[in-house]
Formats: C-alpha cells, structure tokens, sequence
C-alpha cells in the first residue's frame, strides 16, 4: 500500500443468499490483502465492487445504470477502481468492459480468490483484467471472511445446481452441484461457535440434494443430526431445499434435532402440474402437499415458507386457481411471490403463450391479498405463545420510536418486544408472550420474562466496542457489521431460492 496509508474497499451486493455469504468472502479477502471498508453511506471508496445476479428482471440495465453513475467519481479520483463480479459478470464477460470500459476487473463466481490479485494486475498493467473460470477454483469457504454479524453465520455446504428449471439461468452460471466434505462443514460450524456464534444457517443452491456429489442419500440428514451435537450451537437452519429431494430422514432429523429450527422454506413456484412440467420442476402438486403434511404431522408449530411464480408462459386461469388451492391447503406462514419476466438465456424466454402484463399482474394481486390473510391468520394462532428470542439487531425500522427491540422467534418470524429496563443485546435471548399479530410480524407489549446473556450478545459487544478500523488479516468469523437477512431472502425461484 502507499505511504497514504491503507485503500478502501466497498462492496454492493446483489440477488440471493450465495451472493451475500460472497460478499463475506470478497470483504475477507480485501482485508487479508490490506484494504479497509469504506465507512458506511460516506462513498469515496478507493475500490467499488459490484457483486452481481443475473436472476432479478432488469440486472444489467441496474448494473450499467450504477456503473454510469460511478464514471465521472472515478475519472475525478485517480487510482480509484471498479470491479464487478457475481453472475451477471459469468454470464456478460467481456461484454461488461465493452460497454463500461472505465472498468478495472471482471471476475466470475467460480474465482472470486482472485480479486485482490486482479486489482493489483489492473493497477500494474493499466489496463482491464477479466477472468472468468469455467469451474470452481477452490470451495468458497477456503477463502478468508468478513462475516457481517457476530452471532449469526451462512455455512456453504454446497455450490452449484444440477437442475434444469426453464426459468432459471444459474446453473450455467453457478455450474454442476459441488458438494464440500462434511468434516469441513462441521469444523467451520465448530469454529464459528468458538467465536460466539450461536445461529447458523447451512446455505446451497439446492441444499437438500447435499450428498449427491458424493453418492449418499441420506448426508443431509447426517448434517443435520451431526449439528446437535455442537455444544453452543442453539439454531440451526438451511435453505433452499427443494422438494425432489425432500425425504422422509429429513423430516425425522429435522423433528428429532433440538437446534434445527421448526422453519422451512419449501419453494412451490407453481400448483399447477401443467405449469410445473413446463418448467421442468421434478414433483407435482401431490408430492409437494404430501411433503407438507409430513412436516406438520412431524413438527406441528413449524412455519412454512415458499416462492412462486405468477404468470408463467402458457399459464391458464385454470392453472392459476391451482396455485391458489396449493396455497389454501399449505396455508405458508409467508409467501415471495414474484410476477414472472423472460431472463435471457433461459428456455422460458423463447416459449410461446407468453401471458400479457395486466393478466399476470391482475392474478398476482389475488394471490397476495390470499397470502396476506393466510399469513395473518396464522400470526393470530401465536397470539398468547411463550416464545425464546434472539435479539435481532437493525430489523425494527420503528424500534426507536416504540421503545422497542426486535427478535426472531424459533420458527424465524419477527417479534417486536418491549424494551426492558435491563441491557439486551444483539445474540441475546428473551422470553416474551405474544400479545398481537400482524400479517407480517408479532408484538409482545408486555414485560419481557426473561433475559439470558449469550456468547453471541458478548461477541456482538466486542466487536462493536472495537475501533472503526481494524487490521487487515481478519481471519474466519471475525469483525463485520450488520447481520444476514431473515431468511429467506427473496429470489425469483433462482440461485437460493429452488
């Protein structure tokens, strides 16, 4: 670095869950290099990296539209420079510099190690690098990390995707299912706890076909049973699995393993076995109903979550009311419903019956406003609930006005609570009793009942009590702010979200 002192780094992150837990990855790599994150909000980065998806409607437009933006900033800041990586960058290579040549990097999501050393390239040579692997280098998780909260953690378990589904273009981008050893799994989780981690989420493109790569059915629930025996880990979650894959020992390990949480997103994308066929999703309406009938009967508090698909090509009324009896039948705590666009490069972008705007958008409405009553009605059922949460930290907008804190019940809805006389911190657990539901979130305006001080709220408080800039070489599980989304980040049935 120069006599100036170290360079900054800021990283915009884009798309699903595996993009996010990049980001981690990217910030760790930075810092081991010797960068420092930029203050948030402030701008002025010395380096701005752009961590793509190619799923959402509109990604490139949003890509060029930023990096239009950030032109005239660069040209006015010398040494100041661009990287853009995630899917996007697999799918558009070279394309990217051609249109926005004041780019410095372009990376694929099968290198993101390299990023450091590309800049440094960049720099050197004057002149664009771009990238881009065919297959994955090395297993994400071998690479350094910036995580962003301090009690709760992605693990990988998986990269890749070895569906087809006609809408969805990440397995061309993200390449075949990879599988990672479980011991290495389990020593990361291990690991992370040792650091005041208590909530881990095991994240995959298809996390439930885990094992496939390595010829065992059963390695997921193996995982899973194996992460309850972790002394200190209290919340296990995962996402996304998909239904194909869904098998009865997954549903034992789930009811039987005290720390895997009564929560599941169960992506649908359409109830209509025509539309299902047409895109290449490997159930039916009656296995997915069955699936959710066992878990109920297996788990009875466990809250259900899923993703669907309005409007797919060729899509009848018929079919729509499908979809609306899956929803009515599984009653999902909570729905991502997204109206379907043509992602190009998918098969779905060619077919024929593509649905007009305003049908697509008229069925949309009716399947919100049936989601939004289900939801409510089923946040009513808590009402009077004895429940533990961990206290969430920046997930009540209003938290400051109401004197309210905010936390994630065990079947990860959203708990707003009085704020008690006592300190509470993020990681910390409270017992509060559930007093009102709204659709999308529950109150506890009574006296908290309890309060248990957690390694993770001490983590939380070291890392906050910390100086803003922290040395480089932050090492697995170490300094970040914020924390991941509540899960499920919400995905147009790609990446994370199958």
């Amino acid at each position: 670095m120069d006599v100036q002192g170290p360079k900054s780094y800021e990283i915009r992150t884009y798309g699903c869950q595996m993009n996010v837990h990049d980001s981690e990855r990217l910030s760790g790599l930075l810092e081991e290099a010797g960068y420092v994150r930029a203050p948030d909000g402030e701008g002025g980065a010395d380096v701005v990296v752009f961590n793509t998806c190619a799923v959402r409607e509109n990604a490139d437009n949003r890509l060029y539209g930023n990096l239009g933006r950030l032109a005239p900033v660069k040209a006015s800041r010398p040494g100041m420079q661009i990287a853009v990586g995630g899917c996007l960058a697999q799918k558009d290579r070279d394309t990217i510099v051609k249109k926005a040549p004041w780019v410095d990097v372009v990376f694929g999501t099968h290198n993101i190690g390299k990023l450091p050393v590309l800049l440094e390239r960049a720099r050197v040579q004057d002149e664009a690098q771009v990238e881009i692997a065919e297959s994955l280098e090395a297993f994400p998780s071998t690479l350094p990390t910036r995580r962003e909260s301090a009690y709760a953690a992605w693990v990988s378990i998986s990269v890749g995707c070895n569906n087809t589904c006609t809408f969805c273009i990440v397995p061309a981008l993200r390449g075949k299912e990879k599988d990672r050893r479980t011991g290495d799994i389990l020593a990361e989780i291990e690991a992370l706890v040792g650091e005041g981690v208590s909530e881990i989420t095991l994240l995959g493109q298809n996390v439930n076909a885990y094992g496939s790569d390595i010829g065992d059915r059963e390695a997921f629930s193996k995982l899973l049973r194996a992460c309850g025996t972790i002394e200190g880990l209290e919340r296990v979650r995962f996402t996304s699995p998909h239904p194909r894959d869904f098998t009865d020992d997954v549903i034992a390990a789930m009811a039987e393993t005290a720390n895997v949480m009564p929560q599941l997103h169960m992506p649908l994308q359409s109830g209509s076995d025509t539309v299902l066929k047409a895109m290449r999703r490997s159930y039916r309406q009656e296995r997915y109903l069955g699936i959710i009938e066992k878990v109920r009967a297996a788990i009875p508090h466990a809250a259900i979550t899923t993703d669907i698909i309005v409007g797919f090509p060729g899509e009848t009324e018929e079919d729509f009311e499908q979809t609306l009896h899956v929803v009515r039948e599984a009653r999902f705590a909570q729905a991502f419903t997204f109206q379907y666009s043509k992602r190009p490069g998918t098969p779905a972008a060619t077919m024929e019956d593509q649905i007009p705007k305003e049908v697509v958008q008229r069925r949309y409405e009716r399947l919100v406003a049936l989601q939004e009553e289900i939801s409510w009605e089923e946040n009513k059922k808590q009402v009077g609930r004895t429940l533990e949460l961990m206290v969430a930290e920046g997930e009540g907008r209003k938290d400051g006005a109401t004197r309210r804190l905010s936390g994630r019940a065990p079947d990860n809805r959203l708990v707003h609570f009085t704020k008690p006389d006592q300190e509470v911190r993020p990681g910390d657990v409270v017992t509060v009793e559930i007093t009102y539901a709204a659709p999308h979130h529950l109150l506890a305006e009574g006296a908290v009942l309890d309060v248990r001080r957690t390694r993770a709220g001490d983590a939380w408080e070291k890392r906050n009590a910390a100086p803003e800039t922290k040395p480089a070489g932050v090492l697995l599980g170490l300094p970040g702010i914020g924390v991941p989304e509540p899960l499920p980040v919400a995905t147009t049935g790609g990446c994370a979200g199958h």
